[in-house]
């Protein structure tokens, strides 16, 4: 049930972290918007397909923590080192978010390879 809960909240960052440039209104800034919207919908299928099958998809669980840590380095990135303060806001609370959540992604995802190996 834990897991669950985790990948819910997963999936729920991940979603606001793609439309997060067109609720905050930094969606001027293409390139930096199209990361968002591109790391977000990945991060919300790993998140959906972790809920659905982590005994099968837990390998992808280190991918997670990396995605969140990309989503907080992004605006300094794609934008030069001029980042506007609400894109700094918004990328960092959600990257650290989903960093969060993906570490306890791994967590599981590493119990489900222990139980599994011991299954076999």
């Amino acid at each position: 049930m834990t897991a669950q809960g985790t990948f819910g909240l997963t999936l729920l960052a991940a979603v606001y972290g793609a439309v997060s440039p067109w609720i905050v209104g930094f969606e001027a800034t293409t390139r930096l918007a199209v990361n968002d919207l591109v790391v977000g919908l990945c991060v919300a299928f790993l998140a959906c397909g972790m809920a659905a099958a982590l005994d099968r998809m837990h390998g992808l669980a280190w991918t997670l923590p990396v995605f969140g840590v990309w989503f907080i380095a992004s605006p300094w990135i794609l934008t030069h080192g001029s980042p506007s303060t609400e894109m700094i806001w918004s990328n960092v609370i959600t990257g650290a978010v989903l960093t969060i959540l993906g570490l306890n992604a791994a967590y599981f995802g590493m119990r489900a390879r222990s139980e599994s190996a011991r299954h076999t």
